[in-house]
This record gives structure tokens, C-alpha cells and sequence, in this order.
């Protein structure tokens, strides 16, 4: 088992962060598109080749995120209508997410297997989020997942302020 640790930097403006390992030692890199439609984050390995991209939908009725590894969409991310509380579902072949995910705290399962464990770190400045791979081949898949589910949020976030 591997565990990864996500620690965003509170008031980043291009949504740059890491991620890291046990031994804090860098092994990808995050970076979003500031002021860029469609908005976008690009997910890096250590040697700075791009493995994942997380993409909006630009001009949909209901937010759309696109996540891609290793040149494949392999996962979105929709907003369903909803008058009360706002629900999103998460499409991907054989891969699924059990547990609360809005919290940060689910299972990620590949094929009804668990592949993968998040769990969100409190009493932290900004977000962090500890990852467990119990499957390596998923690595880049739940790190993407990850990142997505936290760039839905925080949309989700800015929409909701933006409202009232």
C-alpha cells in the first residue's frame, strides 16, 4: 500500500499544489489554468510529462467536469438537476466511489475491488486530503479522481457565493 498525502495551498491563484508522499517528497504536480476557458488542471508526474487532465464543460445548462489519464477520458463528473440540495454523479467504466465523497471520505472501487482509500485531514490550513493506492495501476486514475471531485467543489463553492 502507498500513501499519498494532497495539501492545496490556501490562496494559490492558478490552483498550484503537490502531491507527496510519506517521506514529504514531491511526486506530482498540479497546476490550473488562471483566467482560461475552458477552466483546466493539468496533473504532472516528477518529471513534469502530464498524466491527467481535469477539464470543464464550457456552455452546459449543468457543470460538467471531463477527467482524462494518460490521453483517455476515463471519468466525469456531472451536476444533476436538483431544486434542493445539489447532487452530482460520477460516470466511469468500472470504477466507483462509496462513501461521502462532498467530505472527502469514500473508497475508490475498480470492478467492485477496492483500489483506493481518501480521507480528508482536519485541523490543517486549506484542504488536505490523505490517499491510500492499494492498487498502483489506479494511481493516476484516483489522483485525478481526487482533484477532480475537490475542483467540483470548489465550483460549486464559488457558484453558491456567487448567487447571493
Amino acid at each position: 500500500m502507498k500513501e499519498l498525502y494532497i495539501k492545496q495551498k490556501v490562496f494559490s491563484l492558478g490552483g498550484k499544489f503537490t502531491v507527496k508522499d510519506q517521506q514529504e517528497k514531491d511526486v506530482y504536480y498540479v497546476e490550473g489554468s488562471f483566467m482560461q476557458i475552458p477552466k483546466a488542471f493539468s496533473i504532472m508526474n516528477s518529471a513534469r510529462d502530464e498524466v491527467a487532465l481535469i477539464t470543464k464543460k464550457v456552455f452546459s445548462f449543468l457543470p460538467k467536469f471531463f477527467v482524462e489519464v494518460n490521453g483517455r477520458e476515463v471519468l466525469t463528473i456531472k451536476k444533476e438537476f436538483s431544486f434542493f440540495k445539489a447532487r452530482y454523479t460520477i460516470d466511469a467504466a468500472g470504477i466507483e466511489v462509496q462513501g461521502n465523497w462532498w467530505d472527502m471520505d469514500f473508497q475508490v472501487l475498480q470492478f467492485g475491488k477496492v483500489v483506493g482509500n481518501v480521507s480528508k485531514k482536519w485541523f490543517t490550513w486549506g484542504d488536505s486530503y490523505k490517499v491510500q493506492i492499494l492498487n498502483e495501476e489506479m494511481e493516476a486514475i484516483i489522483i485525478a479522481l481526487v482533484v477532480a471531485i475537490d475542483c467540483v467543489k470548489a465550483d460549486h463553492a464559488a457558484a453558491s457565493s456567487a448567487a447571493t
